[in-house]
């Protein structure tokens, strides 16, 4: 069906169409690398547990806290690129009602030449003339609403898959770091046949570990420098607003397919693409997210 549903996308849309399609693809593989992340730390802690080693026992057990952590953050990253990737259906989808406009004026434009051709003195040809020019006119309209939605829509989503590469890589350092620090709980001093190993001292402070870090998770907040956008000038109809009948204020939550919400009331300015990524996340001690009318 999706292979069906590629064939049949209109010229102008399918370029765009592949790249939502392969980022689909994408999004399924950060969703797997997760599963999996998720599905090796419980490996690693029943491996530590099996080795009879109360420290290694301890600290892989804290470890795949850590990296289990790690893994809901490739699964975070996965929707929110899902969301970057609604935005630019937004974008195929107005490229989608913009082909027939073209083809109808490419049309009328092929009769004209083949009538002028076949039989120049038809009356029809001043028909089909009067016809081209309303069609070109409606056309005229169309091209310049798809370029203020693929402008508007281009910075919006990349704004949004750009903020949630960000937050996963803070995230992650934040957890890489507390896992270093983990680390560092491990004697590994050898010892000779015969020797035993001091008990593990250091039950309390790894537990803090993992307090420290579901603390930094929740009090991490977005640092992004704005994106200026200018769409504030563009009305319910994706033209800029007429001076006398107000603009609009752009809020960056459209649902998939169709244009964010707008709001009308202001009448100038300049709004930015903010973007709320942030999120908490719990880490758990282990036990022992063309309407416009021509004139």
């Amino acid at each position: 069906m999706a292979s069906l549903r590629g064939v049949a996308q209109p010229e102008l849309s399918k370029k765009l169409f592949k790249i939502i399609k392969s980022e689909n693809h994408a999004i399924g593989a950060y969703e797997s690398a997760s599963r999996e992340r998720i599905s090796i730390t419980s490996q690693l802690s029943d491996w530590g547990e099996a080795t009879g080693d109360e420290s290694v026992s301890d600290i892989s057990d804290k470890l795949g806290v850590l990296l289990s952590e790690l893994g809901e953050q490739e699964d975070v990253f996965a929707q929110n690129l899902e969301d970057y990737r609604g935005v630019l259906k937004q974008i195929r989808n107005t490229e989608s009602s913009v082909q027939p406009s073209r083809d109808h004026k490419a049309k009328i434009g092929d009769e004209i030449a083949k009538l002028k051709y076949k039989e120049p003195t038809s009356p029809k040809i001043v028909q089909l003339e009067q016809e081209l020019v309303r069609a070109e006119a409606q056309n005229l309209v169309a091209e310049a609403q798809l370029t203020n939605v693929t402008r508007q829509k281009l910075k919006e989503a990349y704004d949004m898959h750009f903020a949630a590469t960000i937050e996963r890589a803070e995230k992650q350092i934040m957890l890489a770091r507390h896992g270093r620090r983990l680390l560092n709980l491990l004697d590994d001093t050898p010892v000779v046949p015969g020797d035993t190993r001091p008990a593990f001292e250091h039950g309390s402070q790894a537990r803090q570990i993992l307090n420290d870090a579901e603390e930094d998770l929740r009090e991490w907040t977005p640092n992004l420098e704005p994106i200026p956008s200018s769409a504030t000038a563009m009305g319910v109809n994706l033209m800029p607003a007429q001076i006398g009948t107000g603009t609009v204020g752009t809020s960056f939550s459209g649902h998939e397919g169709e244009p964010a919400a707008i709001e009308a009331g202001s009448t100038t300015g300049e709004t930015s693409y903010t973007r709320d990524v942030s999120g908490s996340s719990t880490i758990a001690q282990p036990e022992s997210t063309s309407s416009y009318q021509l004139p």
